[in-house]
């Protein structure tokens, strides 16, 4: 018995001995989640802008359910200094991947894909990008615009309809435009004022111009500025409000008929898949209705009767691609005619686009 036991301890020595020396395989450790930086103009509370991007980032995180960590950084001035301190605070934390969220923050951006080569850098709203590290993303919000425009038209009743706006540059002389047609497709008496804020984020001046445009008689408002103030004011006028960028009916709940809305976390699902499975190369993605990153809220009671059908009718042809938003005859303020009969724009011409459609009352500046 004794020679038995003594058999026994050498084999538990030995055995223990070759484990040591690695002849054993340890438990595979998990891989550490993949940290995805998100730099925000406006506070996530906004209600509109900010609100609609950080609702795709908590999408993202729950749809990698603990693969991907997600960090963010609020109320980032438009300045080179800010935006790189930003970055470079998330690039310590492990960030290899940075979301940039508003136009203002291109060049530093492309300035931080020069200086950090190892981190992916996608870009909301510019035209910059580069060949290893830095792309860009937007959308043809123009299609949601023009099908707001429709629900605009068919319930001013003063055939004045108000737009609360950031800054005379092309992205909303596009959603302008597309608006403004959408509203004389059903209401050819149809016109639409425009004050500009100078700022993308300003509570006061954004619902102090709204209230400008209900004291010249609008009885519709709609907007491109971040929060929620023109369809309160709407709202403690009586009249009707159209929204951007999010769901913001709580806000003015006897005002807001609908708004077209970004659908962020389709987009950043899609790149941080191909982030992690190691096919992901700079684009310039411009998302549609069609592919679900563009779309319309569904209209709410207090909108015209009729326009939920209406809005369901062009909206089908835009996703079948039948119903391009900008095609001629469309004249500009002075008469002159922009795109002629029978022309439809691309991409790239859209977005050259420097003037406002006949109809729109307002300057550009």
């Amino acid at each position: 018995m004794k020679k038995i036991l003594a058999v026994l301890l050498i084999l538990v020595l030995v055995l223990g001995t070759f484990t040591a020396c690695g002849g054993a395989k340890e438990p595979a450790k998990a891989a550490e989640p993949l940290t995805v930086g998100f730099i925000y103009v406006g506070p996530i509370g906004d209600g509109g802008f900010t609100y609609a991007h950080d609702q795709g980032r908590i999408y993202l995180e729950d749809y990698f359910k603990g693969a991907v960590k997600t960090i963010y950084q609020e109320s980032v001035p438009e300045t080179m200094q800010d935006v790189t301190n930003a970055a470079k605070n998330m690039i310590d934390q492990g960030a290899k991947v940075i979301f940039t969220t508003s136009f203002g923050f291109m060049d530093a951006t492309e300035a931080l894909a020069t200086q950090y080569p190892d981190v992916i850098f996608m870009h909301f709203s510019g035209f910059k990008m580069n060949e290893t590290n830095f792309g860009n993303y937007f959308g043809a919000m123009e299609e949601a615009r023009y099908l707001s425009g429709i629900v605009a038209g068919m319930k001013t009743k003063t055939n004045k309809i108000g737009y609360v706006a950031a800054f005379p540059y092309t992205e909303l002389l596009i959603g302008i435009n597309a608006f403004t047609l959408g509203a004389q497709s059903v209401n050819k008496d149809a016109t639409v004022s425009v004050v500009w804020t100078n700022s993308w984020f300003d509570p006061a001046k954004e619902k102090d111009a709204a209230t400008a445009l209900l004291d010249q008689g609008c009885d519709v408002l709609a907007q491109h500025v971040d929060t929620t103030g023109p369809q309160i004011a709407a709202e403690e006028r009586g009249v009707w409000a159209i929204g951007y960028n999010s769901d913001s009916s709580a806000a003015a709940p006897n005002a807001f008929m609908t708004a077209p809305v970004w659908n962020h976390g389709i987009y950043y699902v899609a790149q941080i898949q191909k982030v992690i499975d190691g096919t992901w190369k700079p684009e310039s993605y411009y998302g549609t209705m069609a592919d679900g990153y563009i779309g319309l809220l569904p209209l709410t009671a207090v909108a015209p009767e009729g326009a939920q059908a209406k809005v369901d009718e062009i909206q089908a042809k835009i996703v079948a691609g039948t119903f391009p938003i900008f095609t001629g005859p469309i004249f500009d303020q002075t008469g002159k005619e922009v795109v002629p009969a029978g022309k439809s724009l691309t991409r790239e011409e859209i977005w050259k686009m420097d003037y406002l459609v006949k109809g729109v009352q307002g300057s550009l500046k």
